[in-house]
């Protein structure tokens, strides 16, 4: 079992009906999406977050357990659901404002995290009514580690995880929402040293390290901090590198672009699914890769389930059957 953690939100995406300019509300946040990508391509996932008693909140978890995410470790709150206005320009890449403050998400605590999952040991069997209970992965989306108090209870969460299971980290940059730069890449190294896969986009790069080859610098993370580091390029198609110079490259997916929103979110869970078919999800997984085949297949699956998200509207991640 994977368990994603983060937020849930509403997307809301400016369109035109009968001449007349709407904003149509979706269903998104990073994390949420995985969950939705991951239970959509056969992978048994449980989601960390907390959700809103709003109608949108209701709305969120009523989605996530149709597509059969186990929402027995989300909690709930009176707050409102966090807002995100995507505008998309011509190649339909999306940027986000977010409306965010004291929402229901953003105000994870420790005490709303699962007691069990400290105590359940990585190698647990299933329980007597058949349902998964190995935690084989922790699925963290950077955005969810940037505003308090949910940044402070996910980064514990991530520290008293690391070296027991696989941990894997979705960067998904907004620099409207990070803030200063410096400040956040403190953040981000400290989480390098904890989790065992990253995936960046060469956009997040583009940031995170300016003027810099983003194939560089995700080598020298991989080396650094004993990584599998994941970069995806778009049309590009996308990388991997792990430790002592490993490296495969797979060709994108040709596909007529609707938008890009959720690509990238259903590019990880899609990589996570396809590299636990190949061997299991452990702590230190870089380490264990040998020639990368497993890896290569990995991406070639992601980068198909992700063009099938984008050639419709909103993230709106495969199912099995369609790969």
């Amino acid at each position: 079992m994977i368990v994603v953690c983060g937020e849930a939100l509403v997307d809301l995406t400016a369109v035109t009906i009968d001449g007349e300019r709407l904003w149509r509300a979706l269903p998104g946040g990073g994390p949420h999406n995985a969950a939705i990508a991951l239970a959509r391509l056969g992978v048994p996932v449980r989601f960390i977050g907390r959700f809103s008693t709003d109608g949108f909140g209701r709305q969120l978890a009523a989605g996530l357990a149709a597509d059969g995410v186990d929402l027995r470790w989300a909690v709930q709150g009176p707050e409102p659901t966090t807002l995100a206005v995507v505008a998309l320009d011509e190649a339909g890449s999306p940027t986000f404002s977010f409306y965010g403050e004291g929402t229901a998400d953003r105000l994870l605590a420790p005490q709303d995290l699962p007691a069990e999952l400290d105590g359940e040991p990585a190698d647990a069997e299933p329980g007597d009514d058949g349902e998964p209970g190995v935690v084989e992965a922790l699925h963290f989306g950077t955005l969810s580690l940037v505003a308090e108090p949910q940044a402070s209870t996910l980064e514990g969460l991530m520290a008293r995880q690391s070296g027991r299971r696989l941990l894997f980290c979705d960067t998904n940059v907004r620099p409207g929402l990070i803030g200063a730069l410096e400040p956040y890449l403190a953040k981000l190294h400290r989480w390098l040293d904890l989790v065992d896969v990253v995936k960046f986009s060469d956009a997040d790069l583009a940031w995170l390290a300016p003027g810099e080859d983003p194939a560089a610098v995700s080598a020298g993370w991989a080396d650094r901090y004993g990584l599998l580091v994941v970069l995806t390029r778009g049309a590009d198609g996308a990388d991997g590198f792990w430790p002592g110079g490993g490296h495969v490259h797979s060709p994108a997916t040709p596909v007529t672009v609707v938008d890009t929103v959720g690509a990238g979110d259903t590019f990880g869970a899609a990589f996570l699914a396809e590299l636990r078919r190949h061997r299991p999800l452990v702590a230190g997984i870089a380490t264990e890769l040998g020639a990368g085949a497993a890896v290569a297949a990995a991406l070639h699956y992601a980068g198909r389930a992700a063009a099938i998200t984008c050639s419709r509207a909103g993230a709106d991640p495969p199912r099995a059957e369609e790969l």
